[in-house]
């Protein structure tokens, strides 16, 4: 997936959110009121088949459902413990772990402009259908179209149609993904072409959302399909203007009793578009707004309420990990970096902790030391290199040839704090003997034209290079971690810039795709990673969090795991 689909707040677009710190409710919960959010740039798109922003998943939290979805919560496993959302309840796969069969909530319904219309299972194979939609496009395809049996048929027929209303709408209603089925309107059953314990996981991205046929109608996403939204959550589009404003009010259709978890306390949601973050955060202080829809807090503003001991001030862990690349593939140094010893070195010599400390300290990140960030199923707290040793490093470049120590070049994006980290990271390496040329690359080309040529790699350009990552899902995301980035089948993927694999690290990898107890999924995911880092291909640093500040009137602020904020549909106001 593209680096844009993934990047949130300056990070990661999907992304499982635990060790939530904030403010516990301290009132019984209040009916009614406007919630106010206020953000710098608009929603992605309305449409949930399209929509790839971690921020827009807060809006289509409050507009549509899914078969699966996830409880607000303080509690970091509650968060991302997949719960039944239109489905009653999450079923066990049958026929050895290829099919499971949901049943439809009585009383789920559409809000069309006609009235009330319940959900069927129709409604949610015509969403499958348009992920495939070339006109539309869909940023999870990739993990559905070869594991749902018949999809990847149906995708490659729908890339032949023309782009035209009339013609999509024809294949959608002429043609048949064969692993879906619906023997009636509240019976789904979906058969997988292998095993996949992260399947019901994958579910509760608002891709997989039901479709209702009314949007044959129109093009994807286009201008139509918003001015005629039909929303199946607790709220609907009152009014739009792009860039600017985009009002809810309450969705008439909706049931509270056929929904367990949005309780739907505030009338009305009104987002402002257009704001810098400093006005943001001064109009949550004054009153004159209640949550944030994309901004990050700036860094003097932050020093300031944790001085004062704000509790409006509120983190979140998204499973981001930050870590260094390591280049195996050049010649340079003659060759050095393919030395495991010299590769050990530098997980020695980082010095994690002071990067934690440019980045604004334990609030906002964390040290890392694997590949799998908190919040992923199969995350687990060990340190194979320890917490940083200079001395250790210098000794093992030693064993490995180089005890004068080794010149590297290490580009970075020039964008907010990354050319202090840069710094830090080039002062604690060079303690160990490692002199790092520092080349700084513009954010805009860093991933797209910079890191994913792989003549820059293969030629040198550079040998370390720091970079980041986050889970496309929540819990049981390790796969959308693992597999873009540490395997390697004969064709290069993007985001694995050196070919790196490791065959056992993919035997186990396999088993753990199919186990779908996840107590035997994380034992086994924790065993890909200690065995990915036993290699040491890259250098994790830091696992970055999300700060999240929000106005004195806003109670229950707990956190909705992939929008990594407070769940705009269980809090309520206190004016």
């Amino acid at each position: 997936m593209s680096y844009r689909i993934r990047s949130l707040l300056a990070g990661a677009a999907s992304c499982a959110v635990v060790g939530y710190v904030g403010p516990a409710a301290a009132q019984p919960p209040q009916m009614g009121g406007t919630l106010r959010i206020l953000g710098t740039a608009d929603i992605d798109h309305f449409d949930p088949t399209s929509a790839a922003l971690v921020t827009t998943n807060n809006f289509l939290r409050a507009v549509s459902r899914q078969l699966v979805s996830y409880e607000a919560s303080a509690d970091p496993q509650m968060q991302i413990e997949p719960k039944p959302d239109l489905a009653t309840e999450i079923p066990q796969p049958t026929d050895n772990g290829l099919r499971y069969t949901f049943t439809l909530r009585p009383g789920v319904m559409w809000g069309t402009p006609t009235g009330a219309r319940p959900i069927v299972a129709a409604d949610f194979k015509r969403g499958m259908k348009r992920m495939c939609n070339p006109a539309l496009g869909s940023a999870a395809l990739t993990y559905y179209v070869d594991l749902i049996v018949g999809m990847r048929s149906f995708c490659d027929g729908f890339a032949k149609v023309k782009p035209t209303v009339e013609a999509m709408k024809a294949y959608i209603e002429s043609d048949d993904i064969a692993g879906i089925e619906t023997p009636d309107d509240r019976t789904i059953a979906i058969r997988l072409t292998e095993k996949a314990g992260d399947f019901i996981s994958m579910l509760s991205l608002p891709t997989a959302a039901p479709a209702p046929v009314e949007v044959l109608g129109t093009m994807p996403d286009g201008p139509d399909y918003r001015s005629k939204f039909i929303a199946s959550g607790p709220y609907t589009v009152a009014e739009y203007a792009p860039d600017s404003s985009l009002k809810l009010k309450r969705n008439p259709a909706w049931k509270a009793e056929s929904d367990p978890l949005r309780k739907a306390y505030v009338d009305a949601i009104e987002i402002t578009f257009g704001l810098q973050a400093d006005a943001v955060i001064q109009q949550l202080q004054s009153g004159d707004g209640d949550m944030v829809y994309d901004v990050t807090i700036p860094s003097a503003t932050l020093q300031t309420l944790q001085a004062s001991h704000d509790d409006k001030l509120s983190t979140i862990a998204t499973g981001r990990t930050t870590f260094l690349f390591i280049n195996t593939v050049s010649a340079n140094n003659n060759g050095a970096l393919k030395t495991l010893k010299v590769r050990q070195a530098l997980q020695y010599a980082i010095d994690k902790a002071a990067i934690v400390q440019q980045m604004g300290g334990s609030l906002v990140a964390a040290p890392q030391n694997g590949i799998f960030g908190p919040g992923v199923l199969g995350y687990h707290d060990f340190a194979p290199y320890g917490a940083g040793d200079a001395t250790r490093a210098k000794a093992l470049l030693a064993e490995a040839g180089f005890p004068n120590g080794l010149t590297l070049k290490m580009p970075f994006r020039n964008q907010n704090d990354e050319p202090a980290i840069a710094q830090t990271i080039q002062a604690s390496l060079a303690k160990a003997g490692f002199q790092v040329e520092l080349t700084p690359v513009a954010p805009a080309d860093y991933y797209s034209k910079f890191m994913t040529n792989t003549r820059n790699t293969k030629e040198g350009t550079w040998d370390i290079a720091p970079v980041a990552w986050s889970p496309d899902w929540v819990g049981g995301a390790a796969r959308s971690v693992f597999q873009p980035q540490f395997t390697f089948n004969g064709t290069h993927q993007t985001y694995d810039y050196t070919d790196y694999n490791n065959p056992e690290a993919d035997k186990i990898a396999a088993e753990a795709i199919d186990a779908t107890i996840p107590a035997t999924s994380a034992a086994l995911w924790a065993k890909v990673d200690e065995t990915v880092m036993a290699d040491a291909p890259v250098v994790p640093y830091a696992a970055p969090k999300v700060v999240l500040y929000h106005g004195e009137a806003v109670q229950n602020f707990l956190p909705y795991a992939i929008g990594a904020q407070g769940d705009w549909t269980n809090v309520w106001l206190s004016r």
